[in-house]
């Protein structure tokens, strides 16, 4: 149940209040500022979920984006296929959010059954959003890699063993020395298999638990739309073999 109190007592607040107090799956609490026309109001929202850890911060507003997308390679900088679709029949993608996307698309441009590859933006609510408004926080994005492969040479589930060994699930809302949500861990991908996902998840969450790490906090939900991020990030550390790369697994083997 949510109450909402003013200096002036308890009354109704605008669904664009609501929206802002409960954005998303993350059900962040905000000090909402409003205005009457008459005196400026601070509304306090007091949240009640049973079982869970609400934490209280006063976000800012969500970038709006545009509606032109922005302007990206055409083809893989290191196969030279296409970023774009369509790809060929039968071919599958899947979201992978796990740290500094920079890392994280070198770790499967190689693999056998993956056709492509590309770096960008996804699980927010920016339109359109330029690397720089992803820094800020304020999107809603996590930087993700796309991946689209072939089931019949690699299965979803290879994918998502070299996903878990090759980042530290455990680590929330950064990934190293990366922090930000934008760095969050997450898994993106068609709804009829997120069963698959959830169950690698279980499964690593209890060899990591055997080396003393804390409970993995990946989100796996279904897919959301995806944005190319700017040419220079793709394939990036192809064209900057001495670039950034902030990944390090947590050394603990999935089987």
């Amino acid at each position: 149940m949510l109450t909402y109190y003013g200096f002036y007592g308890q009354t109704a607040v605008p669904s664009a209040v609501v929206w802002k107090l409960c954005r998303s799956y993350r059900l962040r609490i905000n000090i909402i500022y409003a205005n009457d026309f008459k005196s400026l109001f601070i509304w306090y929202a007091i949240v009640w979920f049973e079982n869970i850890e609400t934490q209280f911060s006063q976000e800012p507003d969500l970038l709006l984006g545009r509606e032109t997308p922005i302007e990206t390679a055409r083809f893989h900088y290191v196969n030279g296929r296409s970023l774009h679709p369509p790809y060929p029949q039968g071919l599958q993608e899947v979201l992978l959010g796990m740290g500094c996307f920079w890392g994280a698309e070198r770790c499967f441009w190689s693999l056998p059954g993956v056709f492509v590859t590309a770096v960008g933006y996804a699980g927010g609510e920016t339109k359109n959003p330029l690397y720089e408004e992803i820094c800020t926080g304020r999107t809603g994005h996590n930087e993700v890699v796309r991946v689209v492969y072939d089931p019949a040479i690699v299965t979803l589930e290879g994918l998502l063993v070299r996903f878990w060994e090759s980042h530290d699930p455990t680590q929330g809302m950064r990934q190293g020395n990366d922090v930000g949500s934008q760095y969050r861990s997450g898994i993106y991908l068609p709804h009829a298999q997120i069963a698959v996902a959830t169950e690698t998840r279980n499964v690593y969450q209890q060899r990591l638990a055997a080396h003393g790490y804390a409970e993995i906090s990946t989100e796996i939900l279904p897919m959301p739309y995806f944005y190319y991020a700017e040419d220079y990030h793709q394939q990036y550390l192809a064209k900057n073999p001495n670039g950034y790369c902030g990944l390090g697994g947590t050394g603990v083997r999935y089987a």
